[in-house]
This record gives C-alpha cells, structure tokens and sequence, in this order.
C-alpha cells in the first residue's frame, strides 16, 4: 500500500528533543497517528531511517511521516462540484442547499462525498472523505475537506467560520445569545434551548433589514448541532424558512443559512488561507 509523506525540518531550539515531543508539542501530531505510525514499517523516519519516538532529534534534521493511504468506500457519482480552494492537503467545496454533506439512510448517493469520490477516482486519488466542517443539506456555503488524517487533525477546532443567515423581523443591534441548547425531548434531531444543555454562545451583527426580514453575520463561539437556528429561534426572530423552527416558508423554502467565509493557518505553509463564498441569490432576495 502506497503512502502519503508528511516532512518536518526540526528547528534551532528545539535542538535535543525527543522525537515524540516534536511530533506531539511542536507539530500537532495526534498521540492517535504516532501510535499508529509506530506499527508501520517505515511509518517514522529520520533523514529516511528507522527511528524509535523517544530517540532524541538534532537541529536540521528531517522527520519524515508516512502515513498509510485509506480506502475510500463511498459510492461514486458524478455530480456538480464548485470548489473553491484546493492545494495537496486541502480541498474546500462551495455546497449548494439541498445537498448532504455525507451519505444517509435517505441519502445514499446524491451528497457531496459522493460526488467527491467521483472526482477522486477520475484523478486516480484514494484518500477518505474528511469533512471538518458539517453543514445540514439544507445550509449552503463552504465545506473544508482534509486530504489525510494529520491535516484533519491538525485543522481541528483551529478553522475560524463566519455564517450569513436572513431572519425575520428587525434586529437593528449587536448581541449574543448565551443559551445552552438539548435535544427536543421526544425528538432525535430537533433542538431547543434549556439551562441543562450544552454551553452554546452565538454572536451576530446586522448588516442590513427591510420591514419584515434582517441580514446577520453570525460567529460561534461553541459549535453544537443546529445552534444558529436553535438561538434565533428561542430569541424570536427564526431563520427565514426554516419551518422546524418557527420560520415561514413565505420567502424562502429552506432556512436561510450560508457558511459564506472560512479562515485558518496552513498546517505546512504557515499561511492563512481565507476563503469565501457570496450570499446566495434565494437568500438575498428576501432582503431586495
């Protein structure tokens, strides 16, 4: 089985460390991936020998991860992809509403991974479908997919997304809501706001409303299930078409939910990557 080669240069001032303290403090590597490298032949290499995780490294030296390829098992389908960003590590997709990130009961073939492992084997790549961000198949916006487990974890909790959501009625004010958030008792997917929930903290800004509709730029501080449209829901001002919440379908036949800027730091380049995507039009309408 092939591998992908992750390399690291060990610097200056960390001349004398263990190899097992570079990985862990200096490079994020997961105690996960270093114990599964550790069984594989040649899965941690000095300047391409065989080296035990507690030998100690040198400044300059090349501490190089090679990391088993995966099989990826969901079903290829060709379908429209619109990405917005890829490099060797990382690809980022622009979703259209309506289509689910990963495969269900109900949607078997018809989501964005499998699309994804259409393209994959048409490029003759072989890697899972990681997506580090979830979307629900009816919130547009951007979905950032690893290419191999350190960049997911590595990435993980470390991407910074900005939300565009229409709501009904006049907000006119910056705020937060601090309300923790449940399951709907005798729901298995519904949410609602209890104080013997789980932390959740949105924060918004207007951006501009007419008489019956508000346009919010949302950031979250906590990422729980459905939590944009739990809190506007319990403040009184639900998502625009988002009938399980209280929305009205008037306007607009999903909830007015778009993933429309991601940032982070390269895990390799050290680069911050911001991405973005434009409101869509189904969304701005309501606001014209």
């Amino acid at each position: 089985m092939s591998s992908k080669k992750i390399e690291f240069i060990v610097p200056e001032n960390l001349d004398n460390v263990s190899v097992n303290t570079f990985l862990r403090k200096e490079c994020c590597v997961s105690a996960r991936i270093i114990a599964q490298l550790k069984r594989e032949k040649d899965g941690i290499l000095r300047d391409n020998k065989n080296i035990k995780t507690i030998d100690k490294l040198n400044a300059g030296d090349k501490v190089i991860l090679n990391l088993p390829d995966e099989e990826n098992n969901i079903t290829a389908v060709k379908g429209d992809l619109n990405i917005l960003y890829e490099d060797d590590y990382i690809i980022a997709f622009d979703k259209p509403f309506g289509v689910p990130v990963h495969p269900t009961k109900v949607h078997q073939t018809d989501t964005l991974a499998n699309f994804h492992s259409y393209r994959q084997k048409q490029l003759g790549e072989n890697y899972k479908f990681r997506a580090l961000n979830r979307l629900d198949k009816d919130t547009s916006g951007i979905v950032i997919v690893a290419k191999d487990k350190y960049t997911a974890s590595y990435l993980f909790n470390r991407i910074d997304k900005t939300y565009f959501a229409v709501c009904e009625g006049v907000i006119k004010k910056p705020g937060t809501i601090d309300k923790p958030i449940k399951i709907k008792e005798g729901h298995t997917i519904q949410r609602t706001c209890s104080d013997d929930g789980q932390k959740s903290v949105t924060h918004f800004i207007p951006i501009c409303s007419n008489k019956n509709h508000t346009l919010l730029k949302i950031k979250l501080e906590t990422g729980r299930t459905h939590q944009i449209r739990t809190h506007f829901s319990y403040i009184g001002h639900s998502l625009a078409g988002d009938d399980m919440y209280g929305g009205s379908l008037n306007y607009i036949k999903r909830q007015a939910l778009h993933c429309g800027e991601v940032s982070f730091t390269h895990p390799f380049t050290n680069e911050k990557i911001v991405i973005k995507s434009d409101i869509p039009a189904d969304m701005m309408n309501i606001i014209k």
